[in-house]
């Protein structure tokens, strides 16, 4: 299975890619987890991505693609993966869709978390990600079993400076002028499908398996 997993940020596509992943065994590539991760290193990649992330702004295609490609280049990844936060522009959609052409590795779809704005706002201000494994929790519909601890390992859960109110407002606001296009580029190709991320992640969860099922990218029982 190789598909895109798009949506507003808050829409839950990180909570929805780390169980597909922990339950049907898929490969999960996070655009915002490896960008954090050369930002703690403070790598010349960190730095440039720093700039932009810190004042609400999009990277870059070039350098999205950039990483995106040689990510996807890992051998792990060949047998199927989900994309989580990329692409998020035409220009990245059409940049991802050359590389895989080239490696004949066609896209499945791209899959589409909806949610009421309202939603989005109260999901972003209560995230917490863990400092250490990424893990993401929310202080009311994905609690740790312990406050301000991972399950995973056990490190501490902190708020993500882009989730904070101001950022927040100028991402949706960044987000919305990007989608329409992404989402025509994709409907255009016969990609697009739309789950209703409203609801505990189970639901999203057995909606998302549903659509997988019945698209044929994974079988009944649930393996990949």
């Amino acid at each position: 299975m190789r598909i895109v997993l798009l949506g507003p940020p808050g829409a839950g596509k990180g909570s929805l890619a780390f169980v597909v992943h922990k339950r049907l065994g898929v490969p999960h590539v996070s655009t915002g987890q490896i960008f954090r991760h050369e930002i703690r290193r403070k790598s010349a990649l960190g730095r440039r991505v720093g700039r932009y992330v810190s004042s609400g702004r999009l990277v870059p295609d070039s350098l999205v693609v950039q990483v995106m490609v040689a990510q996807l280049g890992k051998q792990r990844f060949a047998k199927g993966f989900m994309l989580d936060g990329f692409p998020r522009t035409k220009g990245q959609a059409a940049g991802l869709d050359r590389v895989l052409t080239r490696r004949r590795l066609p896209l499945d779809g791209a899959v589409y978390l909806t949610s009421p704005e309202p939603l989005l706002v109260r999901r972003l201000s209560g995230r917490r990600i863990c400092v250490r494994c990424e893990a993401n929790y929310h202080i009311r519909t994905m609690k740790p079993k312990r406050v301000g601890r991972c399950d995973n390992c056990a490190a501490r859960l902190v708020t993500r400076k882009d989730d904070q109110p101001a950022t927040i407002r100028q991402r949706l606001r960044l987000d919305h002028k990007n989608t329409k296009p992404l989402l025509a580029y994709y409907q255009r190709r016969g990609l697009l499908y739309e789950i209703n991320g409203v609801g505990h992640i189970e639901r999203a969860y057995a909606r998302a398996v549903a659509l997988f099922e019945g698209q044929g990218w994974i079988r009944p029982a649930g393996r990949a």
